[in-house]
């Protein structure tokens, strides 16, 4: 962390929230947002209005605070060699991104999973993976690809699957307007990818229920 680097801490019912922003960083993105208001039409020195460049700054940071992150440090701080070969299954991660065409959201779940090859990962780093690599300007096809590439290349298993089911800001706000749309992705590797019936088992287990 730099010198610019600023850690504020709220606590909350015994919960503490740490936002971590960079001044330099939060102060020039203000700075431009307090134009792009007045470009708008609106009064940017209206009091609603006052500190709005200011949190569209750091939110616009934390939503983005993925380019700062190596996700495959994140698995390789929580390898085990482990006798396993069967799938791994961690399904209903959720996924919050921003499209890099509107900067838009876009929100979902993916569903991963992988056959060991002598290797088995923590399972929460899987989620923190999705997470670096979905806090940055994206399209659903490439973080897709990315999460697959990165959990294949740092594992080195048997095989990756990845499906990704998101709704887009940019489908249901504007453009076709298109509220109740669903965007489904994929991406395999290995196993997956050459045998038909452990593809079709991955895919019968995010959708089947516990219940």
């Amino acid at each position: 962390m730099s010198d610019k680097d600023v850690l504020k801490g709220e606590s909350r019912d015994g919960y503490v929230k740490i936002d971590r922003y960079n001044e330099d960083k939060i102060e020039a993105v203000a700075t431009h947002y307090k134009d792009i208001l007045g470009q708008l039409g609106e009064n940017p020195e209206r009091e609603g209005l006052l500190k709005t460049p200011e949190r569209v700054a750091k939110a616009l940071q934390y939503l983005t605070h993925g380019y700062d992150l190596k996700p495959d440090e994140i698995l390789k701080g929580a390898m085990f060699e482990e006798d396993y070969s069967q799938m791994v299954v961690v399904k209903d991660i959720e996924v919050y991104s921003m499209c890099e065409h509107h900067m838009l959201p876009f929100f979902g779940k993916a569903h991963i999973a992988y056959i060991p090859n002598g290797h088995i990962v923590g399972l929460s780093k899987i989620p923190r993976v999705v997470d670096a690599f979905a806090r940055r300007l994206q399209v659903q096809e490439r973080l897709t690809n990315e999460i697959r590439d990165c959990i294949q290349n740092t594992l080195n298993p048997m095989g990756v699957a990845v499906v990704m089911e998101c709704r887009h800001l940019c489908m249901s706000m504007r453009g076709v307007q298109k509220q109740n749309s669903v965007t489904t992705t994929s991406a395999f590797t290995g196993t997956f990818l050459s045998n038909d019936k452990t593809r079709a088992e991955f895919l019968r287990l995010i959708t089947a229920s516990l219940d």
